[in-house]
């Protein structure tokens, strides 16, 4: 701290004798940075989401049916990294430095790809990107995935998710999600955790709602 008011000295004493008004703005500026100790880069925290792994299929092949998994589409808020927050229905913002290890819409694409493969229902799930033909195209839209501000904490999560046979290109099932999941705490971490469970359970209710449908089109 001496050494920088030393700095800081010298350098004012060269500033006093220069003329008026030839002063650059930049040196005021580096010199009030100096004298106020920044500069130093505050650290970004990363959050994800609990991604089950490629468990062996209890199951394997039961329908016979192949599934591609379409990218989830979304507002550019959630095809990047940073965590959003909302004050109310009008007004949006993001955490600088508190932000996710991938864009939410990814994420979400990826919890639901390994729980549709672990399931053991289908003969095979993959992502549409994927250059294989599959019997069906499941495609989704995300609408929220952010921190809810207020009198009481929530993190909401809505989503939309939409099944085409390939072969007729109709829609044939859809599937709407919305919940505010309460936030226990106060920090991030506390958000991070009640925005991981919401999408697991949205997840689950796809995955529920897509078994209760091919199953009802094999009893035909």
């Amino acid at each position: 701290m001496k050494i920088r008011v030393g700095i800081l000295s010298r350098s004012a004493r060269r500033l006093s004798r220069l003329p008026k008004g030839n002063v650059p703005s930049i040196v005021i500026m580096a010199a009030g940075c100096l004298l106020s100790g920044c500069g130093a880069a505050r650290p970004t925290q990363y959050y994800q989401l609990s991604v089950p792994g490629d468990l062996p299929q209890s199951a394997p092949n039961v329908s016979g049916i192949s599934l591609a998994l379409g990218p989830l589409v979304s507002s550019h808020l959630y095809r990047e990294d940073r965590i959003v927050y909302s004050n109310g229905p009008e007004q949006m913002g993001t955490y600088e430095y508190k932000r996710w290890t991938e864009p939410p819409a990814e994420m979400v694409e990826e919890v639901l790809l390994r729980e549709l493969r672990a399931s053991g229902r289908y003969r095979e799930v993959y992502s549409q990107r994927s250059s294989s033909h599959a019997d069906y195209v499941l495609r989704g839209h995300l609408y929220d995935f952010k921190e809810l501000t207020g009198a009481s904490l929530a993190a909401r999560v809505t989503f939309e998710w939409e099944l085409r046979d390939t072969k007729s290109g109709s829609l044939v099932w859809s599937h709407y999600y919305s919940h505010d999941e309460p936030v226990s705490g106060k920090d991030v971490a506390a958000m991070v955790a009640a925005i991981d469970h919401n999408v697991q359970r949205g997840v689950g209710e796809i995955k529920s709602s897509l078994e209760q449908y091919f199953a009802t089109v094999a009893s035909k």
